[in-house]
Parts: C-alpha cells; sequence; structure tokens
C-alpha cells in the first residue's frame, strides 16, 4: 500500500511540475522511475539492454506456446508482445514502444522492477539470499523477476484477480523437504505453484498464452491441489483433466 501511495503522489508531482507526456516529454522525461527509465522510443530494428528490459516486461503477451527471448533484439515477436500488452492496456496497439507504453509499465512497476501485484518474497519461501539451487543466486532471483512479469501479465488476462503462490525458489534443501524432483524447475527459480481461485484448470488453460513453457495442473500426478508453471528448455505441459 504504502508503495501504491507513494506512486500516485509523484504522478502528482509530475502532473504540478509538466513532466507528463504531451508536455514536452520524451520517452525518458514522459516520467523518471526508480526502477528503469527507457530514454527512448523502441520499435523493430533497435537492440540493447533497454530492449531486454522491455521484453522482461512484455514476455506474458505471447501466443499459445510462444516464449519470447530476452536477448535485446526487437524482431517481430517482440513487436507482436508489445501491441499485446498495448492493447489490453487500452493503448493504441502499434507494437512500438514509446511514452504511452513506458508510462504504463512505469505504473505497474515497484522500485525493485516488480510488477505492483507480486513480491520477491511470495517467490521465495525458502531463504533470504536465493542460494542453494541449481543456479547462482542472481540468476534464480533474476528467473524469479521474469516470472512474476508474465504473472502479472496473466492476471490482468484473467480480470485482475488475485493469483496465489504456494511455492516458488527453492534450494536443494528445500527441495528435498518437500519431496520435490531432483529436476525441478523451482530449482531455478523459475518456477511458481499457484493456488486459490481461479480454478486450477482455469490457470493451467490460461498459462498457455503467457510464456510459460511448463505447465502442470489436475491429472498430472501431485498436482490436483495445484497448478504450476515454470520456464522449462524442454516445454511439456500435462493437465489431464483440464483437457492439456
Amino acid at each position: 500500500m504504502f508503495r501504491r501511495v507513494s506512486r500516485l503522489l509523484l504522478s502528482f508531482v509530475m502532473i504540478a511540475t509538466g513532466a507528463v507526456i504531451g508536455v514536452g516529454a520524451t520517452a525518458g522525461t514522459a516520467q523518471a522511475d526508480s526502477c528503469y527509465t527507457w530514454n527512448r522510443t523502441l520499435r523493430q530494428g533497435s537492440s540493447g539492454s533497454d530492449v531486454t528490459q522491455l521484453q522482461i516486461r512484455v514476455a506474458g503477451w505471447v501466443t499459445s506456446g510462444e516464449r519470447l527471448s530476452y536477448d535485446g533484439q526487437y524482431g517481430a515477436r517482440t513487436a507482436a508482445a508489445v501491441k499485446k500488452f498495448q492493447a489490453a492496456y487500452g493503448l493504441g496497439a502499434d507494437g512500438i514502444a514509446g511514452p504511452a507504453t513506458f508510462s504504463k509499465i512505469y505504473a505497474l512497476q515497484d522500485g525493485d522492477c516488480t510488477p505492483v501485484h507480486f513480491t520477491y518474497a511470495e517467490l521465495n519461501k525458502c531463504n533470504s539470499d536465493w542460494s542453494g539451487g541449481a543456479v547462482s543466486a542472481a540468476t534464480a532471483k533474476s528467473n524469479a523477476l521474469k516470472t512474476m512479469w508474465k504473472l502479472e501479465a496473466m492476471r490482468h488476462a484473467l480480470g485482475d484477480v488475485p493469483i496465489t503462490i504456494s511455492s516458488g525458489f527453492r534450494s536443494r534443501a528445500c527441495n528435498n523437504a518437500v519431496g520435490g524432483s531432483s529436476t525441478s524447475r523451482h530449482l531455478y527459480g523459475d518456477a511458481a505453484d499457484l493456488t486459490g481461485s481461479p480454478s486450477f484448470c482455469r490457470l493451467a488453460q490460461q498459462a498457455r498464452t503467457h510464456g510459460f513453457s511448463e505447465i502442470l495442473g489436475p491429472g498430472y500426478p501431485g498436482h490436483n491441489d495445484h497448478t504450476h508453471v515454470a520456464f522449462d528448455p524442454s516445454p511439456y505441459w500435462s493437465a489431464p483433466n483440464c483437457g492439456i
């Protein structure tokens, strides 16, 4: 709540000082952001770390079975994802990331770069430093951030209903304690087990269009009480009771 109030106060200050889109603003000055600020308009053919940052935030807006690369190259797939993001939030859907698109992203993220409806704490109930998994602590945390942005897209597509995460990153010790597979994607930080509402089947079905390459749900052994989503280099979906 404090973070959202602070963001609203910042918006009021910006309006008072004329730092709004359409008042001599560019992509970089439309709104300075405490997480990351884009300083140019991006379109097909653009490349660089700012494109990668954009890809992290729109990777959840893809077609069924598609996965967006975080390669810093603004190609046709990135443009298509941006276009879907824009349409989902009522923006002009031209596939070009400019001030309006960045302003919406700024409104959707907190100062630590997590989307406003998810936190690092939700993705890591194992330890405080992201260590002990199958990848470095920094990589595990980075993977979790990418997962959160996909979940943010999924949440919005479902009508902005809350999504509950029962398990995210696990160290090997945490994974062993819950009887997890030795090859579990939880060890990489890119997995999340979803519970609560919507139904497990609805979550599994929706996850297909938000960049998740591993989806396990009702009907798959050990997954009748949750839906598991992850980013697996070897795509695999199985939720037989849900038609997947």
